[in-house]
């Protein structure tokens, strides 16, 4: 390839001034004061001479024909859309006016010819930029970043799948229908090739500063037009501290959007673009677009910091936070790949310094949301032993997290894991040793759900019927163990949790029917073997109808939600009280029915009793416990 060359400056008569985007090894003043090497007879032309003329012979007719300040025709008309073949003709002759240039400077700098030849130069470079403007101004709906990138995409891959085109004909039906797209990249395709074309021979002429200049304006606008209609804008801290955090969550809303769009389209796009067009010189094609980009992506990426460091520090806020930092480091690679340059390195850190301000942010609201778990005191009892409002608010909240729990170990990792303190690690719930260490995130979520237990056992100790408390564990720590199956949260605190809460509900619906239906079962604890009069026989069933009504009565206002649980429950007491009231039902009702008033001794059949016990625990009626906690993570969704 031959070398580039700057502009040819001769005397000092040209208007042009050299530039820090002109091509290496450009001739310098001293190249056209050095004496020539050869010697020539005045009467005949030198070698250089005759290539000039011959250069000026072919090329002058072909630039003076598109010089825009002189016909109507060249000043309203675009060479490359006229015509392309006649355009590629045009960038030959200034390659070779410009090696002619270079080629007869070497012996005289200050030959008229080699002003006629600058001259030339000049209007040529004219023509240029002028197709260089209209070719980015007219194909901005085919050069604007999506198209280009489905461009870079899908050329990549016609080629891997060309070999099967003609394979069915059912494949020209794909074709037809892709017939549109192919059109619109055809488009793209010819303006990139164009552009390239022109900022090749621009460069290499010496005219970079001028290419650079045009490329950047227009493309500039692209992006910062875009950056605006994605809704994204530079806010101060006045401006969010005054604004309402449901305008701010809006905002937030479009910055997840807009990310998504700006990075893998947008930049992306641009990246491609400005990679083809000044493919042949590093330098530019890097500086370049640095500065089309730069005010955009800077905006764009410290919204996140603006939201972090300004927005107040509460445990509703943290799902949005966490949106954000789960965009950027999805994102990252990208964002790496694309502002790679050692110009784009502010870019890059100003995206590291809105992850690291919003892990500090989150890191603050888990603490807030700890120390609000920690502070709940209500003593408002839940009807019929049911569920607790803070035991949905917080797994609701709790099984949320579970979902960033990728994120999540990365953002807690600098924090301190929480002290089991004398807890034996059987309370704690998680096995944990120096042989086999649980996961920092993993003793995290385990701290906070035994926080949430530790606060309904004290619950449980303000209902006067120790059974209904008992009932109350049960409920509440079947709908945590349930949470925690249909969640990430089983991932994280294992089978071995789970099991372990499992055996405790178990203790708990064993101890809530021995203290609730222990007078029931006892009633009819007897010698079935045993004879009896007809007066005993009376009293036991007495004793049974009072006990069962009591019982019956007090725990159908009781509730449990849970099928499973609730079934287990039914069963489990009609198993201890069923088969013996039947057996003594069946032994002695005959005894008592040839008695008078025989109905107000046995007042239940077995299947009455059965069918009593099937109707517990559905609660008397529905009702609505009162939200006192401070925070609902289910209104976050």
């Amino acid at each position: 390839m031959a070398p580039r060359i700057g502009k040819i400056e001769i005397c000092s008569c040209s208007p042009k001034s050299s530039s820090k985007y002109d091509a290496p090894n450009s001739p310098s003043t001293s190249l056209f004061s050095s004496p020539s090497r050869f010697s020539f007879s005045p009467s005949r032309p030198s070698f250089s001479d005759s290539v000039l003329n011959r250069t000026l012979e072919m090329a002058e007719p072909m630039i003076t024909k598109w010089n825009p300040d002189t016909t109507t025709y060249a000043k309203v008309t675009s060479l490359f859309y006229e015509n392309r073949s006649e355009a590629k003709s045009f960038i030959k002759s200034v390659y070779n006016l410009q090696k002619a240039m270079l080629f007869h400077s070497t012996e005289s700098s200050k030959s008229d010819k080699l002003v006629r030849a600058q001259s030339l130069m000049q209007v040529a470079v004219k023509r240029l930029q002028k197709e260089f403007y209209q070719i980015l101004s007219m194909n901005r709906a085919h050069l604007d970043p999506e198209s280009i990138t489905t461009v870079s995409s899908r050329t990549s891959t016609r080629s891997s799948l060309s070999e099967y085109e003609d394979e069915e004909d059912d494949d020209r039906i794909v074709v037809v229908a892709g017939e549109s797209i192919s059109e619109v990249e055809d488009v793209s395709n010819v303006a990139m090739a164009d552009l390239r074309l022109i900022a090749e021979c621009m460069i290499s002429s010496g005219y970079a500063k001028e290419c650079v200049k045009i490329y950047k304006v227009i493309r500039k606008s692209i992006i910062d037009e875009a950056i605006y209609r994605l809704g994204v804008e530079k806010l101060s801290s006045s401006q969010v501290h005054k604004m309402d955090w449901e305008v701010f969550e809006m905002k937030i809303k479009d910055w997840l959007r807009a990310v998504d769009v700006a990075v893998k389209t947008l930049f992306n796009g641009e990246r491609i673009l400005c990679d083809h067009v000044f493919l042949s010189n590093d330098s530019i094609r890097e500086s370049c677009f640095t500065e089309i980009s730069k005010d955009g992506a800077m905006i764009l990426f410290s919204f996140p910091e603006t939201v972090a460091k300004n927005s107040k520090k509460s445990p509703e806020k943290v799902f949005r936070l966490l949106h954000m930092y789960t965009s950027i480091v999805e994102h990252w690679p990208d964002i790496e790949a694309i502002f790679s340059c050692d110009s784009e390195s502010s870019i890059r850190s100003q995206v590291l310094t809105s992850h690291d301000k919003l892990g500090e942010s989150i890191r603050s609201g888990l603490t807030e949301f700890e120390a609000i778990l920690q502070k709940e005191n209500t003593k408002t009892l839940v009807a019929g032993g049911g569920i607790h409002h803070l035991t949905i608010d917080v797994m609701d909240y709790v099984t949320l997290l579970a979902d960033y729990s990728n994120v999540l170990s990365d953002i807690l990792a600098e924090s301190p894991p929480p002290s089991k303190g004398s807890l034996p690690e059987s309370y704690f719930g998680i096995a944990d040793s120096d042989e086999s260490p649980a996961p920092a995130i993993s003793l995290r979520f385990a701290w906070l759900i035994l926080i949430l237990l530790c606060k309904l056992d004290a619950k449980a100790k303000h209902y006067k019927d120790v059974a209904l408390a008992y009932l109350f564990l049960a409920n509440n720590l079947r709908y945590i163990v349930v949470k925690v199956r249909s969640s990430n949260l089983k991932y994280l605190l294992g089978e071995n949790w789970i099991s372990n809460q499992e055996e405790k509900i178990k203790k708990f619906a064993l101890n809530y029917q021995r203290l609730g239906w222990s007078r029931v079962i006892e009633s009819l604890q007897h010698d079935p073997n045993a004879s009896m009069d007809t007066q005993q026989v009376k009293e036991i069933f007495r004793r049974f109808n009072s006990s069962f009504e009591e019982a019956h009565r007090k725990h159908s206002m009781c509730v449990v939600d849970d099928s499973n649980l609730r079934d287990d429950l039914k069963v489990s007491i009609a198993e201890k009280i069923l088969p013996r009231y039947k057996e003594f039902y069946n032994k002695h009702r005959d005894t008592i029915v040839r008695e008078r008033y025989s109905a107000h001794v046995v007042r239940f059949s077995p299947e009455d009793v059965e069918h009593q016990l099937s109707d517990l625990f559905f609660g008397p009626i529905e009702f609505e416990s009162c939200l006192s906690f401070e925070f609902s993570p289910s209104r976050l969704r």
